[in-house]
């Protein structure tokens, strides 16, 4: 099966937020999403995997295979969790380079940010800026093995 590309799932992110009226019923569903989301093993919950910058405990573990990149996360926020899925969603098990220059529209597109508390936002942003680190970390590191 062909991987989609990032804007593709961006697209049915916002298809399926388009399908709930309230956004009590879309935060409903973003804590469902936290709640499918696949466990981060304990050893993975150290420090140095926690993302600086949110107000709760969020780590993320970024894996290299294959030219690609897998991220596994966990959090101690049901809201919070459910966020990181959709980003997982979005841009695990892609290049360096895609995630890279994802843009991320479908955060404004489902009107995310206007409805999410300042904390929140600020701590979305750090989840999107740390995954997008992790991506130029792998990017740095491809280059150097082809040199």
């Amino acid at each position: 099966m062909e991987q989609r590309s990032i804007p593709e799932i961006e697209r049915e992110i916002v298809e399926d937020f388009a399908l709930f009226d309230s956004w009590e019923d879309k935060y409903e569903y973003i804590i469902d999403l936290g709640k499918k989301l696949a466990e981060l093993a304990d050893q993975y919950k150290i420090e140095e995997n926690k993302i600086k910058g949110c107000q709760s405990t969020v780590w993320l573990k970024a894996f290299y295979n294959d030219g690609k990149v897998h991220f596994k996360a966990d959090s101690d926020a049901v809201i919070v969790k459910g966020l990181i899925s959709m980003l997982i969603k979005v841009l695990s098990g892609h290049t360096p380079e895609e995630i890279l220059n994802a843009r991320m529209d479908f955060i404004g597109e489902i009107g995310m940010m206007t409805h999410l508390a300042q904390t929140r936002s600020n701590g979305l942003l750090a989840m999107i800026k740390q995954m997008k680190n992790y991506a130029l970390a792998y990017k740095i590191m491809q280059g150097t093995k082809n040199e």
